[in-house]
């Protein structure tokens, strides 16, 4: 019989408890569930407000994965939508997880979460700029960290402030926060960053996504300022072997993973390492919501 538990004042189903979905570690679903409650105060703030997309991986990493905008079948009537207009569906919907309760519904689904830079209350006008820090073997992060070190610098002479969290995969993501601003002119300033990057490093960087283009160099993805563009929200759990999150992490950091003898592991964040780091620094990515921090695009 599946569980009901009450969570803020709702009542949830949470099923198959004891399924094994990182099976490097036997991490299972209760424990993915317990590390969304416990970092729920972090996360949501990054959530609220913002149409999620779902990668589902019911049955771990190994089995079927499945990227969804639509909100599940089932989803409870509780639970926010807001219309999120498509070219294919001008009355799609998508979920907006913005208390404890309906992220504890979206986590049962096991999903990673995946936001846009703009939120529902002002669709297409961005609140944050991101890089996605992207190696191409046998770069690994390291060159993503000295790749994030010079975006840092370039955007700080335009008055810009960037944070830095793993992507929960191989790379790096420099998350930016902004005066609110179109979504095309954020897109065309990332992209300008991107282009002047590979010019300054170009043994280094590469702006383009061609994989012929990318062996040994860091690729600057900055398509994903484009408003239909998601990025994985941090603190969600990746769909990998390791229970791996995409995490934030400080600029000394950052410095360190970029040293010569640096070590690339030393920037892989398992779910276990979360809640120590949020007591010790807090939300490292507290700043993008403070509005004195938000600098003009230029």
């Amino acid at each position: 019989m599946t569980p009901l538990t009450e969570v803020e004042g709702r009542r949830l189903a949470l099923s198959n408890l004891d399924k094994v979905l990182h099976p490097v570690t036997g991490t299972t679903k209760g424990e993915l569930l317990h590390y969304y409650a416990t970092v729920g105060a972090a996360i949501l703030p990054h959530l609220r407000d913002r149409p999620v997309s779902f990668l589902r991986y019911p049955d771990g990493p190994e089995g079927q994965l499945f990227f969804t905008k639509n909100p599940p079948p089932g989803t409870p009537s509780w639970v926010r939508t807001t219309p999120v207009p498509r070219s294919e569906d001008p009355r799609a919907r998508q979920v907006v997880v913005e208390d404890l309760a309906s992220l504890m519904w979206a986590a049962n689904l096991v999903v990673e979460f995946h936001t846009p830079q703009w939120r529902a209350s002002s669709p297409a006008v961005a609140d944050r700029l991101v890089f996605d820090l992207d190696p191409g073997p046998p770069a690994t992060v390291v060159e993503c960290c000295r790749v994030a070190l010079h975006l840092r610098e370039r955007l700080a002479a335009d008055g810009l402030d960037a944070f830095a969290k793993t992507s929960g995969s191989k790379g790096l993501h420099l998350l930016v926060p902004v005066v609110p601003t179109p979504s095309p002119l954020v897109s065309a300033y990332a992209r300008k960053l991107a282009v002047e990057a590979e010019a300054a490093l170009p043994r280094l960087v590469v702006h383009r996504m061609a994989r012929a283009l990318r062996p040994g160099k860091v690729f600057v993805d900055h398509s994903q300022n484009a408003a239909a563009k998601t990025t994985a929200t941090p603190y969600t759990l990746r769909a990998r072997p390791l229970p791996i999150v995409s995490a934030p992490v400080t600029w000394e950091e950052v410095e360190e993973c970029a040293g010569a003898a640096a070590d690339p592991e030393s920037l892989v964040l398992l779910m276990d390492d979360i809640a120590p780091r949020l007591e010790r620094y807090g939300d490292l990515l507290a700043p993008l919501f403070a509005p004195e921090r938000a600098g003009d695009v230029p």
